[in-house]
């Protein structure tokens, strides 16, 4: 098994599943079929951690959520029990309390699998199978809901001990239509569901057979969660206390009110203290069953917000639907759009103060982390609470029917003067003729099956100022958008059927145009006279022309996000085009007259004309179209750029270049195919000496990494990669400072190094380097570097590496050991704050280290991996392993020759107890040769190990070891030692850290791929990928796993790579007659 770099699913939305687009008969051709195949995996990489998901960070358990606990944890235990209700008052922490049982329980052997989805009010069947799926690690065939229903109930009643839960049930709710097997089914595969609710009788129609309350907190335990979110002792005055107990008592118990009025009152004057409390008891909510406490507290805690930027963002937050991940960036430009943040004067600015304006929000307890990096989530029932104020009479006036399964058009009252209204996320099709909404300023029709805009949907000059028509399946704009003159934001990401937006060139007062993935022909010369143009988006969209003199024209453009498949800037398109379809002389000529027809790109000059663009993202065919001067001052504070063959990189692009859009406001990546003194001046000043990550893709001309940091001025570097360094280009050494000479620190900001597929490198570092060099590099990964021999670190390079904590090597065919203590004085610390240790593939590693090894050495190490190192004897000797006091997680697997995992050294001890104080978890697996953890004695050493202690054992997992001796009791545990519990265990090798890669998810959704002239089909380091040759339907014989013959096909047709996802996932090949596909 390979030790992997992380790992971010590109999982499918439960709708795309199955989705037909992804047939063959659907496109007209192969190359169509692959671009859908790329688009889709580019808009759909949404990491999921489901750690995280299930975290329950910051929990406090006070008496009523530990009777509710104790509750739980009772019945999980009992096996005449299947169905279990937790109910109780919205607000009340139901969702915390089954997320810490749950992962209690699933540590405690109960169960193997916990899986979880949201209900909410309007449930989503597909969305509730998609993420049960996902954490199954399950694929669906089937595109209905009643077939996907069938394979998870299949998945659920094949599997064993799984503990299903089902957050926020409103309704009585048929759980076959889900695919949740029956309690009987479900009792003889030992798994249970978990369900909660605010009401009882939900619990009673679900057959619950047993349901536990979660009671509101007693008046102390309030007390003491009011006082330490208000951060204020109130000792410093009688009558403070008097009213802030006042205060607190009002909340009624409930945690989200609590937190929301402490933060809200904790460092206010007691005046405000006496006025909060007099408004808490005057309330008197209307309609709003049990939740009238909780909504007067969270009312409160909005109307004490500071400013009315707050309180717009606040109800901004409840256009998205229950339970939604919120972009950080949709939240900023709806902001933008509807005329807040009036005193920024820049995007920057902007950006900022809605940054600041969100961590207010969040430290108010008014919005909640998401677990998707640049997302924000708002509690449900703070979500109704917003609902509620932005509809009264005397509010902004909300109309939020966001995911509530809306099919038809709802009636809108034209009298009540709405300014939003969200309708996103339901299966509209069909709009009216006419929008009636004079005063209306935002409308969101996003992820709607809208396929028309009536012509006169827009009748007169309204003030609308944002208009989301993201992911409909419209093909045109209707003529009345010219009367939208106050439009300021404009969303038509994903509109795939997109062909017409001239229209656009009315809309003079626009800021914000954004074509995400749209498969527009080329950027629309209409785009030009947007005069008042700030933001433009075109990410992922398939046009391959970009006509001149359309970017030079938006002189107020702040922010060009062009990270897409066009690239050849200043090139005619006719090369171009028969160049992408790998299509050279005669052949070429074939070609129709459209596909021939001259059309010249923009120059790359266009874009240095533009005096205010701060933040960039483009690709850049050939150096050569960079201009050998800049024509004003740059300053480009946030880029992404990438120079040289942008499909050979566009691997990179999916993995890397779409997550950073999630955070937009802090980038600077700079990609290349070639060395840094094949650029401009400028470039390096304006760019190179700026980057924070640096990228080198099969880069020509790179002979010393040294003497890129000093041409490059690459002082401010944290992250560097090397990849995919041909065995032409002749780089055996990484840093050679022998043919570089320099008494200054080189990389001594760098905090991450990624190597990959450098086909001759042989060693990291020759000679010294300076004092201070790498001193920050916190971590090291290493993978596919075949010809790296001896050690990996020798003594000359590990006294740099001071604040080293993660080291991950993969496949290095020849290295013998990892460290190379030569050299190093005995008291020389080294490794000090190593935490982390994955080896896998080293198929010649005899040792982990050679010679002796200084005091103290993996004194930090708290995680070590070891897989498919064969001819590995043992792991640690009893003086290093003595030293292992952090250890936490101990994981072998695949090791064909380990025959101890500890040995006795060569010093002069006995009855040697040797101490683990921390080690928690083993795993062993397959591992043949493998007797004992450790020896006692051995051949030429006076040391003798009488026993071994753990005392923090908890796990151990022993498979596939046939001659292992060693039991549980062994390892001196003051824990019971649960055996063999490999679900608990998580491998480091699926949870690593470093490079996000992209498993090939999208391809398996596909169900079949017909008449492809498919003959090769390579599969490498891709685990979970069940998809066999024959599965293609190829009318040929597939060659399969034949990397000689594609190599050498490959070179032969000099065709262009799509490397769509990094790190042995897949190529695309276009030949004439020929789909390669690479995993």
């Amino acid at each position: 098994m390979e030790l992997s770099i992380p790992i971010a699913s590109a999982s499918l939305p439960p709708a795309k599943q199955a989705d037909p687009r992804w047939k063959h008969d659907n496109h007209k051709s192969d190359e169509e079929l692959v671009k859908s195949i790329v688009q889709f995996v580019c808009s759909k990489i949404q990491p999921i951690d489901f750690e995280s998901v299930m975290s329950t960070t910051g929990f406090e358990a006070f008496e009523a959520t530990k009777q509710a606990m104790d509750g739980v944890m009772k019945v999980l235990k009992d096996d005449k029990v299947t169905v279990i209700g937790v109910y109780g008052m919205g607000g009340v922490g139901k969702t915390t309390v089954v997320k810490h049982v749950s992962a209690q329980a699933q540590k405690d052997g109960l169960f193997d699998h916990v899986i979880m989805a949201v209900v909410s009010q309007s449930p989503d069947l597909m969305k509730i199978q998609g993420t049960f799926a996902d954490m199954l690690h399950l694929k669906f065939k089937e595109q209905s809901a009643t077939g996907r229903a069938s394979t998870l109930k299949e998945r659920i009643i094949r599997g064993d001990k799984i503990l299903i839960i089902l957050d926020d049930i409103w309704e009585t709710i048929d759980l076959s239509t889900i695919g949740i097997p029956s309690t009987k089914e479900l009792r003889e595969c030992n798994s249970k569901i978990l369900l909660t609710t605010r009401r009882l009788n939900v619990c009673h129609s679900m057959e619950s057979q047993a349901k536990v309350p979660l009671n509101i907190l007693s008046e102390e335990d309030s007390w003491n969660l009011f006082v330490k979110k208000a951060q204020r002792s109130f000792h410093e005055s009688t009558n403070l206390y008097k009213v802030a107990r006042k205060v607190a008592r009002e909340c009624a118990g409930l945690p989200v009110a609590l937190l929301a009025v402490a933060r809200a009152l904790g460092d206010k004057d007691i005046d405000e203290w006496n006025e909060a409390a007099r408004q808490l008891e005057e309330s008197r909510p209307a309609n709003l069953e049990d939740e009238g406490d909780s909504f007067k507290c969270i009312k409160l805690s909005y109307e004490y917000l500071k400013s009315n930027d707050a309180k717009s963002f606040f109800l901004l937050c409840c256009l998205f639907p229950e339970d939604y991940d919120i972009p950080f960036d949709d939240l900023l430009m709806y902001a933008i759009g509807k005329g807040l943040l009036q005193d920024a004067n820049t995007i920057k600015e902007a950006r900022a103060k809605a940054r600041s304006v969100v961590k207010y929000l969040k430290a108010s307890s008014l919005l909640l982390d998401s677990v998707y990096c640049g997302r924000v989530k708002m509690h449900d029932v703070i979500r109704d609470v917003a609902i509620s104020i932005s509809s009264k009479d005397d509010g902004p006036q909300f109309l939020v029917k966001a995911g509530c399964g809306l099919e038809v058009w709802p009636n809108i009252n034209a009298h009540k003067g709405y300014s939003a209204i969200s309708l996103m996320m339901n299966d509209i099709r069909k709009l009216p003729e006419e929008l009636v909404c004079p005063k209306l300023q935002i409308l969101s029709l996003q992820s709607n099956p809208i396929n028309e805009i009536p012509q006169t949907f827009f009748p007169s000059s309204y003030v609308l100022k944002v208009l989301d028509l993201t992911e409909t399946s419209i093909s045109l704009l209707p003529h009345s958008l010219r009367l939208l003159t106050d439009l300021q934001a404009l969303y038509l990401d994903r509109c795939e059927k997109l062909v017409d937006i001239s229209i656009v060139r009315k809309l003079k007062k626009l800021e914000i145009l954004s074509m995400r993935f749209c498969n527009l022909e080329e950027l629309p010369k209409e785009v030009g006279e947007l005069k008042s143009l700030k933001i433009l988006d075109v990410t992922c969209a398939l046009f391959m022309t970009v006509p001149p003199k359309v970017i030079s024209k938006l002189q107020r453009l702040e922010e060009l996000y062009m990270m897409c498949p066009f690239s050849e800037w200043g090139s005619h398109k006719s090369r171009s085009r028969c160049k992408r379809a790998g299509l050279y002389g005669e052949s070429a000529k074939l070609l129709p007259h459209k596909f021939l027809s001259l059309r010249k790109n923009a120059d790359f000059d266009e874009l240095t004309g533009l005096s205010r663009l701060s933040n960039l993202k483009v690709a850049i065919d050939d150096v050569k179209c960079l201009p050998a001067n800049a024509e004003c001052n740059l300053n480009w504070e946030n880029f992404d750029i990438v120079i040289g063959d942008f499909e050979i990189m566009i691997g990179n692009f999916i993995t890397s270049r779409v997550s950073v859009h999630e955070n937009r406001h802090h980038f600077r990546i700079l990609t290349l195919c070639r060395s840094l003194d094949t650029l401009p001046s400028w470039f390096i000043n304006v760019v190179a000496a700026k980057a924070e990550i640096l990228e080198y893709h099969a880069s020509r001309g790179l002979n010393n990494i040294l003497l890129e940091h000093d041409l490059g001025r690459l002082h401010g570097l944290k992250s560097l990669v090397v990849s995919a360094v041909l065995e032409e280009e002749k780089l055996e050494v990484l840093m050679n400072s022998r043919t570089w000479v320099s008494n200054k620190p080189v990389f001594e900001n760098l905090q991450e190094m990624y190597l990959d597929r450098m086909e001759c490198l042989k060693e990291l570092c020759v000679g010294e380097l300076p004092p201070g060099s790498l001193c920050n590099l916190e971590l090291l990964s290493v993978r596919s570097c075949l010809e790296l021999v001896n050690a990996l670190l020798p003594s000359n390079l590990l006294h740099r590496l001071e604040n080293l904590v993660i080291l991950e090597c993969t496949e290095l065919n020849e290295l013998e050991y990892v460290y190379g203590f030569e050299g190093l004085e005995p008291e020389q610390m080294v490794l000090t704050k190593l935490g982390e240790m994955a080896l896998s593939r080293l198929a010649k590693l005899t040792s982990i280290w050679k010679g002796p090894a200084p005091n103290g050495v993996f004194h930090n190490l708290k995680t070590f991996a070891i897989c498919e190192c064969e001819k590995l004897r043992n792991l640690f000797t009893s003086d290093v392993a003595q030293c292992l006091l952090q250890l936490e997680l101990l994981w072998m697997e695949d090791c064909s020759g380990l025959t101890t995992v500890i040995k006795p050294s060569g010093e002069t001890e006995t009855n040697k107890v040797l101490v683990l104080p921390k080690l928690k978890e083993i795993h062993l697996s397959s591992l043949p040769q493998l007797r004992w953890f450790y020896s006692r004695t051995t051949a030429g050493s006076s040391t003798i190990i009488d026993h071994i202690e753990c005392p923090s054992l908890e796990h151990v997992c022993v498979k596939n070891c046939p001659r292992f001796s060693t039991s549980a009791c062994d390892f001196h545990s003051r824990n019971q030692v649960q055996l063999n519990d490999q679900q608990h265990l998580k491998s480091p090798c699926e949870s690593s850290h470093g490079y996000t890669v992209v498993l090939p998810e999208v391809l398996r959704t596909i169900e079949r791929i017909d008449h492809l002239s498919m003959e090769l089909l390579y599969v490498h380091s891709c685990h979970r990928f069940s998809t066999l040759a024959s599965d293609f339907h190829s009318k040929k014989q597939v060659q399969l796993n034949d990397r000689q013959h594609f190599e050498s096909l490959r070179r032969a047709t000099r065709s262009r790579v799509f490397e769509l996802v990094l790190y042995s996932l897949f190529w695309l090949v276009f030949l004439k007659n020929v789909v390669l596909f690479l995993f």
